[in-house]
């Protein structure tokens, strides 16, 4: 599964960003799939997250303020991001993991998200 991420960019604090994630190919029924974050000097850390039976979860410090959702049929997750603050900048990365092993846990390339204040 190759995965595509598209959708960061510089925003003011208190402003909104969608971001989108395309896979090559169907991820339903996937341990995980979602979202995570890697600001600099910090560790990569998951922001919101799809389970397999379509749970979410989402990190502490985004809920309330992001939502993910997805399109099946298109392959496409999505991260809705509001009330956007300079902590939140990092860059993002969609992530699809099948069985929680590593050599089927997939990520796309990032996208950039700075959030000026």
């Amino acid at each position: 599964v190759q995965l595509q991420a598209s959708g960061g960019g510089l925003v003011q604090a208190g402003g909104s960003l969608r971001l989108s994630c395309v896979a090559s190919g169907s991820t339903f029924g996937f341990k995980s799939v979602g979202w995570y974050r890697q600001a600099p000097g910090n560790q990569r850390e998951l922001v919101a997250t799809f389970g397999s039976s379509g749970n979410t979860n989402y990190a502490d410090s985004v809920k309330g303020r992001f939502t993910i959702s997805r399109d099946i049929a298109r392959n496409t997750i999505y991260l809705q991001m509001n009330s956007l603050k300079p902590e939140d900048t990092a860059v993002y990365y969609c992530n699809a993991d099948q069985y929680g092993w590593s050599r089927y846990n997939y990520w796309g390339q990032g996208t950039q998200v700075t959030v000026s204040s």
